[in-house]
């Protein structure tokens, strides 16, 4: 934030944030919106010129400062709701950078999604039809919890009770594979379920957030009634992917199409220009094959620990205070064990087995992230087996592991009961066999 002494001479000058001003300063002169002092020298006034960029000029007692216009700090504008229309698709925000909105005077990001500012961002979306608008929430992705997996499911639920033809869940793409696997456990809708982020803000020339809703909205448009993610399908900007909610990943931290199928084909491929989807697979959920079942039960106590060299018994030890724990294993589906009896070797196995048997159910999956756990190759594994690590032969990704137990754990704790829902195929996260012809490293 500004200094006093600045702050004292804008009040003087009847001059606020968001106001057109003058400063000059010796022979350089600049005129700009002027925009909050987030950090850095207090004593630096920031403008907003007229080509977009921001410049700061530090105050000295020879700068001038001149009012030019008055402009309006930019604040969320709140929308009467609209009246719901019948048959139409459902929207429901959960934040992230899709949905907020830049404010061109300051540079302000604000969170939005009434009806008519999402329309404004995304004028297209009227050519998909009617649809109901409104936010279940602001947030940062990093922020989700487990609780709100909850909230999205029942709001999501109550749409498609209520006649929503798809539902669209705009979401920020850090956690959305999380939120995905969390929804495709708590859901089985009879229409689509789709989340949908944008990797880039809306302010940049290279945002992907328009084609991302259009071709999201294509989805849940679409004959296909699963929970999944619809993102870039390549850098760009002809088509998106519309990946199964247990079986994506974001797989970069900064590309447009950083979201990939792991371990299988993505649902659909949607085309920007035609909004046509052509499945990929043919197992897929058909819409209205089902009624719909929501079931929000869980129990978040669950920890997800990357194995890797050093890790220390004492770690596994406090892992009692957790009602279930996910290993990312290496290879496939490693810990310490030491099997060689190597002095400087220090294996886990006794704490994996001693939380086992005070009934924590402790599952396996790949840190590879692509490919199969088989744990009858190395002895390491076999002794695993053989204390009750579950986890053997599945593909699952260590995340939809963690979410699926939490969902498991909110229904039973018996252990036997654990183990078979776990290795039952509930989402599409499990699959019986390896297709070789998916390019993995594409």
């Amino acid at each position: 934030m500004y200094s006093e002494r600045i702050y004292s001479i804008f009040k003087k000058l009847g001059v606020a944030e968001g106001d057109m001003i003058e400063v000059k300063k010796g022979d350089e002169l600049y005129e700009g919106i002027l925009m909050p002092q987030p950090q850095g020298d207090p004593r630096c006034i920031v403008l907003k010129l007229n080509n977009g960029y921001n410049v700061g000029v530090n105050y000295t007692s020879s700068t001038e400062i001149k009012l030019l216009k008055k402009g309006t700090k930019g604040k969320e504008q709140k929308e009467k709701s609209p009246k719901r229309q019948k048959g139409a698709l459902s929207i429901l925000s959960c934040g992230g950078t899709i949905a907020s909105k830049v404010e061109h005077l300051t540079g302000a990001v604000y969170g939005t999604m009434s009806t008519s500012e999402l329309f404004a961002v995304v004028p297209e979306l009227k050519e998909q039809g009617p649809m109901n608008v409104r936010s279940l929430f602001t947030i940062l992705s990093e922020d989700i919890s487990p609780e709100h997996w909850q909230v999205m499911a029942r709001e999501a639920g109550k749409e498609i009770k209520e006649g929503a033809t798809g539902v669209v869940l705009p979401h920020g793409t850090d956690t959305m594979s999380y939120s995905a696997a969390a929804l495709s456990f708590m859901l089985k809708p009879p229409v689509p379920v789709v989340l949908v982020g944008t990797q880039r803000s809306s302010d940049r020339g290279s945002s992907d957030n328009v084609v991302n809703l259009i071709c999201a909205a294509a989805a849940a448009k679409s004959p296909i009634a699963e929970v999944g993610v619809c993102m870039h399908a390549s850098s760009n900007d002809d088509a998106c992917y519309f990946h199964r909610g247990t079986r994506v990943r974001k797989m970069h931290t900064s590309r447009r199409d950083a979201f990939r199928s792991i371990n299988a084909k993505p649902l659909a491929r949607i085309s920007y220009k035609t909004h046509k989807l052509e499945p990929l697979l043919a197992n897929y959920c058909k819409r209205n094959s089902r009624k719909l079942e929501v079931d929000t039960k869980i129990n978040p106590n669950v920890a997800l620990i990357y194995i890797h060299p050093g890790i220390k018994p004492e770690l596994i030890k406090k892992l009692n205070d957790y009602d279930g724990v996910v290993f990312a294993g290496t290879g496939l589906g490693q810990v310490p064990t030491n099997v060689m009896n190597n002095k400087m070797v220090k294996s886990i196995l006794p704490e994996v087995k001693h939380l086992i048997e005070q009934n924590i159910p402790v599952v396996m999956a790949p840190q590879t992230i692509y490919g199969r756990l088989n744990m009858h190759v190395y002895s390491g594994g076999r002794l695993l087996n053989e204390v009750g690590v579950i986890g053997d032969g599945c593909d699952w990704l260590p995340e939809v592991a963690l979410v699926k137990l939490m969902w498991v754990l909110g229904h039973t704790k018996k252990p036997e009961e654990v183990k078979k829902m776990m290795l039952t195929n509930l989402a599409g996260e499990l699959t019986e066999r390896s297709q070789l012809e998916i390019d993995y490293f594409e």
